[in-house]
């Protein structure tokens, strides 16, 4: 019996995807100046009004430029023109950021405690390139490339919104795609079929190239619900947070519940997430199971886990206990022991607000050659 799986990712012009953008420039604008400030930055936008919220710390009682930076992420996800209704010229930005609870500043201390309680959950799968989900990996890729389209003019009528998604049918073990769906802001007066050649031609053809091109996708939909003239905070409000199944996997894999984005890496929610991934690509990586996945609980203001747990899904050759008693040996999930083992506290989060934080090259919980080799030797191999 077939088995379907779904994901979808949105592009950066997505009001919730805007509003993580502003929360990581906060945190890189943050880290920047202090490697150890405490940052738990929010964004809300609505029309052509922006609410940067939250609490910092950092040495010197150094706060942002939250007006500059809200202006220099529509510039970044293309709100340049009014025409869409809100720009980067004329938004309206509001800074409520507040100085960071003493508690909560006294639980953390120097890095060693948790900076709050949580479940964080990483996933690897070493059937795809990048070690997701098939149906993330092609959603995340349908919507950059749309994203690309825009910036590179060769589709001069997209505008900054956009959404994807990705239906996955799996038979005997293998998987392949059933449904792929793109919905993309427009200009007012592109014909509907120059819009819907333009997708599949620019968008979803290189997309799905390597995957067997469009015959592989037997279902193929754009702009399901017609005229996507108005998008954005102008369409619908936006929210730090509001996308973390896009942000992580997919829906394939569980979620803790807590948010990435707008939070300094002595937030457990975030760079236990990382470590989370961090451990089981390293398994998948080692070829110790076909996939994996890491459950971390914390405890806030104590540093060690209070609980670790490994499954590859019948897939490991070496056990799940073996791995969980390797993973232990190899990783300190102090929090400390994560930044210092990944060099978190730097201004590394801006690229993470679109597209996945997981998956690509260039970030540091993407990076297993020392981390694989260690597994391998932990578990006797």
């Amino acid at each position: 019996m077939a088995r379907f799986l779904t994901s979808e990712s949105v592009t950066e012009g997505h009001p919730d995807k805007l509003c993580d953008l502003i929360s990581d420039m906060v945190v890189d604008d943050m880290l920047a100046h202090d490697p150890h400030a405490h940052v738990a930055a929010e964004a809300a936008a609505s029309a052509a009004t922006v609410m940067v919220f939250g609490e910092v710390k950092a040495a010197g009682g150094y706060r942002p430029d939250v007006e500059a930076i809200v202006r220099q992420a529509f510039r970044r996800v293309g709100y340049t023109d009014p025409a869409y209704g809100l720009d980067a010229a004329h938004a309206k930005v509001l800074d409520m950021l507040n100085s960071q609870s003493a508690e909560i500043d006294a639980a953390v201390g120097d890095g060693n405690g948790a900076g709050d309680q949580g479940i964080m959950v990483g996933y690897a799968d070493g059937r795809t390139r990048t070690r997701l989900p098939l149906s993330a990996e092609l959603a995340h890729a349908l919507a950059r490339r749309l994203a690309d389209a825009r910036r590179d003019g060769s589709l001069p009528w997209l505008r900054p919104d956009g959404k994807t998604q990705v239906t996955v049918r799996s038979e005997g073990g293998r998987a392949v795609v059933d449904t792929v769906l793109v919905s993309a802001q427009h200009d007012p007066d592109t014909p509907r079929g120059e819009l819907v050649d333009g997708i599949r031609d620019a968008v979803i053809a290189p997309t799905l190239a390597p995957y067997g091109g469009m015959a592989s996708a037997p279902t193929v939909i754009v702009n399901p619900s017609g005229s996507f003239v108005l998008g954005g905070p102008k369409a619908d409000a936006g929210l730090t947070g509001r996308k973390i199944v896009v942000d992580q996997y997919g829906g394939v894999a569980p979620v803790g519940g807590g948010a990435l984005s707008g939070k300094d890496p002595t937030k457990v929610d975030r760079s236990g997430a990382y470590a989370a991934r961090w451990m089981a690509r390293s398994i998948v990586d080692a070829g110790l199971a076909v996939r994996a996945q890491v459950r971390i609980a914390y405890a806030i203001g104590r540093a060690d886990p209070i609980g670790v747990d490994v499954d590859t899904f019948g897939t490991s050759a070496v056990g799940d206990d073996r791995l969980e008693s390797a993973v232990a040996d190899v990783f300190d999930l102090t929090p400390k022991g994560i930044i210092h083992g990944m060099d978190l506290a730097r201004p590394i989060y801006t690229p993470t607000s679109s597209y996945g934080h997981f998956g690509r090259e260039g970030f540091p919980w993407e990076d297993t050659t020392q981390s694989a080799p260690a597994i391998r030797a932990a578990v006797g191999l």
